[in-house]
């Protein structure tokens, strides 16, 4: 009897241990680049460097995806909306929300397959503006384009009040999708923008269906200076993409999944064999407005066939090319998100068509505009740099995550004291963390002197682990909050558990109505400098050995200890004191 009560008492101890420990199943592997989202679905990826931060811009098929209650195909004829992520070390991604085309424009039914670009403005006073300028695609019968001169985000207004570019233009017919925008600005500071797409014209052909355009733009860049014209790209399809490279003019697009007819009598093949079915290819010139001027290069990404047995993730077919910080990188679309949730009993069946951003690196010749083939994988990039944590991070700023969402949330609001960016569609974003939720942010460097304290900035009532490499480790640290509004949760640290660089695993073990916004650490500085604490309050004194171990009040030490504290005035304190003047 005494034995089975033992094995009773163990048995219940360990199931609520177990169920303390449960955390979310990960859809997106702690390890894997992609995709760079582990919880937006979105697609047709642009991009566009300001300020040092990479920001990407996708069709937000997450919002068809809730119009559908997370089933059915995507039809794409609920999406009104773009999602923005950016990123500085191309790991660890900021989640901006959406920007509503819809309610920007008044008019747009739909917004797919943005295309962004931004320049700095001359005004004639001499002052300078910049303009953000993001086109996009209303369903597959125009071309409109929204702008800012705030921020990459917004807010976004709509210059011009209807669609830029529409059937019976000047060179725009025939054309059977006027869709999927390319924009670019060359170094002259005119821009130009491609368009079309579709299956061949009744006076074209499977081998040159007679859909590809482009076309120059006022100084605006909200209008076409003079006629569009057809570009003569084999077998195009659709995602058209403009880049300069070396000074001249790459064109990029998808083509037809159609069989390959009149291949040989292609004159300007140059020895390449057919692109395969939905493959990427792409055409170079000087003289964007001469068809005849155009050289065709061949395939640069090959159909989704071609992966083995990668194809059902990475079926793909829109892409954008990005240099960032001296590396080329090819941000493109896949179903890898929805597969794995399938395969994980966390997405219906019926649910199909749901992409996600996913980005590998390209090898570019700029001299001779060499493409080099892609391959795509779950892997994607490594950090070409390590994260701050004595910066404030936003909640949305991560490199994957579980049990989170955004979906249920209105984040429009007139005014915000977190919000530095503007944008009209996701002030003071936050997350929705439910128990067991987690987020995981990667090489977060704290340096040789460490953290001495953790700020979390929340609502609701839960408790948060930090664990470190691994999002079963033991907690390194745990913040216990509640709170019905936003507030500032402040604990301290060992310095010298938070040393070097880690992989971060914020952890919500418990929470009700958890709202998760912002966290930042506080570097332990032994040197004596004072710092300004956001508070003003005091606190009492705390003392550590040289090697950062907290020292209990009242313990025997000796020679030279570190004090740290908070004065009225709210400044933090910290100096370095031989033990014997502490005891006086």
């Amino acid at each position: 009897m005494k034995k089975a009560i033992i094995t009773t008492v163990v048995f219940i101890a360990a199931s609520l241990q177990t169920k303390a420990q449960a955390i979310a199943t990960e859809y997106k592997s702690t390890s894997n680049g992609n995709p760079i989202s582990s919880c937006v679905f979105c697609a047709d990826p642009t991009a566009i460097e300001y300020d040092g931060r990479l920001y990407v811009y996708g069709t937000n098929d997450h919002q068809q995806y809730i119009a559908n209650k997370k089933t059915g195909g995507n039809g794409y004829g609920n999406i009104r909306s773009l999602v923005v992520f950016s990123t500085d070390d191309m790991v660890n991604w900021t989640f901006h929300g959406t920007i509503d085309v819809g309610k920007v424009t008044g008019w747009a039914g739909q917004s797919w397959a943005p295309s962004a670009v931004w320049r700095e403005k001359e005004n004639s006073n001499g002052t300078k503006t910049n303009e953000f300028f993001v086109y996009f695609a209303n369903g597959g019968g125009s071309v409109g384009v929204i702008k800012s001169t705030k921020s990459p985000v917004g807010p976004f207004t709509s210059p011009l009040g209807q669609a830029m570019i529409r059937h019976g233009m000047a060179g725009v017919d025939p054309c059977n999708w006027v869709f999927d925008p390319g924009a670019v600005i060359d170094s002259t500071g005119t821009g130009w923008i491609a368009f079309g797409g579709g299956d061949p014209q009744s006076s074209g052909s499977k081998l040159w269906p007679g859909n590809s355009r482009i076309a120059k733009l006022k100084p605006s860049m909200t209008a076409l200076d003079g006629a569009a014209v057809n570009m003569p790209a084999p077998y195009l399809f659709e995602a058209s993409e403009l880049n300069i490279i070396g000074g001249r003019f790459v064109y990029t697009y998808n083509t037809s999944w159609g069989d390959r007819p009149n291949w040989n009598t292609y004159e300007k093949r140059n020895g390449q064999a057919a692109p395969s079915a939905c493959s990427m290819c792409y055409m170079v010139t000087d003289t964007p407005l001469d068809p005849n001027s155009w050289e065709y290069r061949g395939e640069y990404v090959p159909n989704e066939g071609s992966f083995g047995s990668l194809g059902a993730d990475y079926g793909n077919n829109h892409t954008h090319l990005h240099k960032y910080k001296g590396t080329y990188y090819l941000f493109y679309h896949g179903n890898v998100l929805e597969k794995t949730m399938k395969g994980k009993g966390a997405m219906d069946g019926g649910a199909s068509g749901y992409r996600s951003l996913c980005v590998n690196k390209l090898t570019v010749d700029e001299e001779s505009q060499k493409l080099s083939k892609v391959t795509m994988n779950k892997s994607g990039v490594s950090a070409i740099k390590n994260l701050n944590p004595y910066d404030q991070q936003q909640a949305e700023t991560m490199a994957t995550s579980a049990g989170v969402s955004y979906e249920d949330f209105k984040n429009v609001k007139s005014a915000s004291s977190r919000n530095t960016l503007g944008n009209d569609a996701a002030e003071n974003l936050y997350i929705k963390m439910a128990a067991g939720a987690w987020t995981q942010v990667r090489k977060v460097d704290f340096g040789t002197n460490g953290a001495s304290s953790f700020t979390l900035r929340a609502k609701g009532t839960g408790k948060l682990e930090i664990r470190l490499d691994g999002k079963t480790k033991a907690a390194a640290a745990t913040v216990d909050f509640s709170s019905t509004s936003y507030k500032d949760f402040t604990i301290d640290l060992n310095p010298a558990s938070f040393t070097k660089v880690h992989n971060v695993f914020f952890v919500f073990t418990e929470a009700k109505n958890v709202c998760f916004d912002s966290w930042q650490f506080t570097e332990f500085d032994p040197t004596g400098v004072v710092t300004v604490s956001t508070e003003a309050k005091a606190s009492e004194k705390k003392v550590y050995d040289l090697s950062g171990r907290r020292l209990s009040e009242g313990s025997n030490y000796r020679g030279i200890v570190i004090e740290q504290y908070t004065d009225e005035n709210g400044t933090k304190r910290v100096r370095k004191i031989s033990a014997a003047v502490r005891k006086e």
